[in-house]
């Protein structure tokens, strides 16, 4: 049986939510953090061997194509293969674009072939058994050269219990979203139903996010192999506290 995350119309009817103008506004200010966290350079253009990128759950391509147009060789995988059109699709227009695959995250690796993994937007949580967590965690591991850097954003533990909310509502792209929350097991995870509703049409969906607190996530990337690990609560490397805007993790891949 198919897990959720491997539902294309899921994906397809959410994406005009998740992916608007803001959305990619943002993109240039976060690639620049990205690289700072890396001690990358903010373009890769000039002789010598320019470093690589692995982008997880890459969607539609955003922080890919903003690599690659920065003179960075990336790579770019995802399983919704209509992301992955898209994100094709909007790279076009350059000389050197993203190479974008489907392919799964726990499995995927390419070994000592990155200078710097990402995986953001609350892509990693998804699978019903931590140990595929783990999985992916190693295979990111795997595909960094020594020295590399992985970074992940997501949504952690102490905020999730933070800013709790029950439920809202909004307008966005023509649709009235309604949204649910509830806490599942001992704040192992959070659920998350979303109706979409446009006059005679209604979509409804939820899915589980597993939670993990800084120390967890901290904990088992540790497990994974790597060397170091920082958090964060802003992409300007502020400290990860009460004030935290999101959960950044910076893992370090030992030298060798």
């Amino acid at each position: 049986m198919a897990s959720w995350f491997e539902d294309e119309e899921f994906w397809k009817a959410y994406a005009s939510l998740m992916f608007d103008e803001g959305r990619w506004a943002e993109v240039p200010g976060v690639v620049d953090s990205l690289l700072g966290f890396a001690g990358l350079p903010l373009r890769a253009e000039g002789p010598g061997k320019r470093p690589a990128i692995l982008d997880t759950c890459c969607g539609v391509g955003r922080h890919s194509i903003e690599f690659a147009s920065r003179g960075y060789r990336v790579t770019g995988i995802d399983i919704t293969t209509a992301y992955l059109d898209a994100a094709r699709e909007s790279a076009a227009s350059l000389a050197e674009g993203p190479d974008f695959l489907r392919a799964d995250m726990r499995t995927f690796s390419r070994p000592a072939a990155y200078d710097l993994a990402i995986n953001l937007f609350r892509s990693f949580g998804y699978f019903d058994d931590p140990a595929d967590d783990l999985a992916a965690l190693k295979a990111i591991k795997a595909s960094l050269v020594p020295g590399g850097v992985f970074v992940l954003e997501t949504l952690g533990k102490e905020l999730a219990a933070r800013d709790y909310i029950e439920g809202e509502w909004f307008e966005r792209d023509g649709w009235t979203v309604l949204t649910e929350f509830k806490v599942s097991g001992d704040w192992e995870g959070l659920v998350h139903r979303w109706v979409l509703v446009r006059g005679a049409e209604r979509i409804d969906r939820s899915f589980t996010l597993r939670l993990y607190s800084a120390t967890e996530i901290e904990a088992a990337l540790r497990g994974a192999g790597f060397a170091r690990v920082e958090a964060y609560g802003s992409w300007a490397g502020s400290a990860y506290d009460d004030r935290a805007e999101t959960m950044i993790i910076v893992a370090h891949n030992g030298a060798g």
